[in-house]
């Protein structure tokens, strides 16, 4: 068990699958009480069970991250179950990748509204319970691609660099709150799985023939949490190491 990490109250956006999901595992096995939403109550009820059995202490709660006021009733939600809130994860995000002349922008409004709107909405939600306990930290997930721009994926890249530029600039605001930035490499998860658009998807087979698990993720998640109150780790690059990207 992380002692560094036991006891502190996480909730997480987007815990039903992937990173998200082995996020809620890692720090509940590090003895962390965890908060889980998604839209998928089906799975989350599934993983507190799993989280549970393994002797973790869990609540989940239905959240759509669009919702600026379901968002802030979630961080109410874990600051009423637990006392206080120490660190929100913003995990929640969407991967509908295609050609600009395609426009597809009903997915471009879906990016922008999960990506960018879903964790400004995590912020705004968190920040009021933090500055008011005297500390906490926001965790917020960008990818690689909010590095480097690649064809067929210029809107969740924008959506990306967003998530970058806005947790510098909170950082930068505020000496008490802890900032972090993890950008994951191919990672297995469900993301992928989105891509509507034919020439999308079949680039995206090829760049995700390297992943690494989730998992992978989740330590880097871990890490960041576990750091005294006075370390902020900034920024956190997880690539495969045969990744060429």
């Amino acid at each position: 068990m992380n002692m560094a990490a036991t006891g502190k109250v996480i909730a997480i956006t987007g815990a039903s699958s992937g990173i998200g999901e082995a996020a809620a595992k890692a720090l509940a096995a590090a003895g962390a009480r965890i908060v889980i939403g998604a839209r998928r109550t089906d799975r989350l009820q599934r993983l507190a069970s799993e989280i549970e059995e393994a002797g973790g202490t869990v609540r989940h709660r239905a959240l759509d991250v669009t919702d600026r006021d379901d968002v802030a009733a979630f961080a109410r939600f874990a600051q009423s179950e637990f006392g206080r809130l120490d660190v929100m994860i913003n995990n929640a995000g969407v991967m509908p990748l295609s050609p600009l002349a395609a426009l597809k922008v009903d997915e471009w409004d879906r990016m922008v509204d999960v990506n960018i709107k879903g964790v400004l909405y995590g912020v705004a939600a968190a920040l009021p319970l933090m500055e008011a306990q005297g500390s906490g930290q926001i965790v917020n997930l960008s990818s690689i691609g909010g590095h480097r721009v690649s064809p067929t994926a210029a809107v969740y890249c924008a959506t990306k660099f967003a998530v970058r530029a806005i947790s510098d600039g909170l950082r930068q605001e505020t000496d008490r709150i802890r900032v972090t930035v993890i950008s994951p490499g191919t990672t297995t998860s469900e993301l992928a799985d989105s891509i509507s658009d034919d020439i999308a998807r079949e680039e995206m087979r090829g760049f995700r023939a390297v992943q690494i698990p989730a998992e992978a993720i989740a330590a880097s998640i871990l890490f960041a949490v576990s750091q005294p109150d006075d370390v902020d780790v900034s920024e956190i690059v997880v690539r495969p190491t045969a990744s060429p990207h």
